[in-house]
């Protein structure tokens, strides 16, 4: 991953927990919250450098991303509504895009 690969990374990964600490303080939802945390934890693994080999760290991302990509999805099909779950979702498929077609 190149250095603009690792920044859009970084800034989905504050997303990702800040949506979880919203969800958490709204619905009370531990879920949210814990989940979060855990899948920003392994793209955060994936970020630093000498944690992974560059192409298992890609690869590992990418895995993270295509989960949270189907969890999302389900999310917005589920409530129909755009937030949050749409707005992730739509971050997520840019976040693969950039992970993946800049090469």
């Amino acid at each position: 991953m190149n250095h603009f690969d690792v920044k859009v990374l970084w800034a989905y990964i504050v997303l990702l927990l800040v949506g979880g600490l919203i969800g958490f303080l709204k619905a009370k939802s531990k879920v949210s919250l814990v989940s979060s945390a855990l899948f920003a934890a392994l793209l955060i693994l994936t970020t630093l450098r000498g944690v992974f080999q560059p192409g298992f760290a890609l690869g590992l991302a990418n895995v993270t991303l295509v989960v949270l990509l189907v969890v999302f999805a389900l999310r917005l099909a589920k409530t129909r509504k755009f937030m949050p779950g749409g707005l992730i979702l739509a971050a997520t498929v840019a976040v693969l895009a950039v992970l993946n077609l800049a090469k």
